[in-house]
């Protein structure tokens, strides 16, 4: 298998949460870059682009990809998972730290790009916590966009 050959079996995760322009050319352009970076690197083999479009962070259920990822890695498919930012994989604190969790236990170490954070470098989780309640927090406030303006007193009346 990969792991004989000296190689690391690399799956990259992308995801954006709505079906604009904007977030489809980010969408296009996160697995454009996966899919080159991973052949560009001869110690990787790519086993697949993991890719959830228009589907919120928040709620792990409605993602197909994540799961057919998380799937792979329990198979033993993957080594490693690349992702560009904590908020591209989960803005759901728990579910984040779970499958990263669930992923670790697969033998499967995830790098959030953007980030600089490597599982298999990390000996807590403390970081991936405060980033990912971070990532969750940002989702609620994007969700409850009038709670800005109430906040500072600009009511209905």
């Amino acid at each position: 298998e990969g792991e004989d050959a000296g190689y690391i079996r690399v799956g990259a995760y992308c995801r954006v949460s709505t079906d604009s322009e904007d977030q489809l050319n980010s969408f296009f352009a996160q697995v454009k870059y996966y899919n080159d970076y991973i052949r560009r690197n001869e110690m990787m083999r790519l086993v697949d682009i993991y890719a959830d479009e228009g589907i919120t962070g928040t709620e792990m259920q409605k993602r197909d990809e994540f799961k057919r990822m998380l799937k792979d890695a329990k198979n033993r498919k993957l080594d490693r998972v690349l992702v560009k930012s904590v908020t591209r994989f989960a803005r759901n604190s728990l579910e984040c730290i779970e499958a990263v969790r669930e992923l670790k236990a697969c033998g499967v170490s995830v790098f959030f790009e953007n980030d600089n954070l490597d599982t298999e470098q990390m000996n807590s989780e403390i970081i991936l916590y405060i980033k990912s309640a971070f990532a969750q927090q940002e989702a609620c406030i994007q969700t409850n966009g009038n709670v800005g303006s109430y906040a500072h007193g600009e009511r209905d009346v």
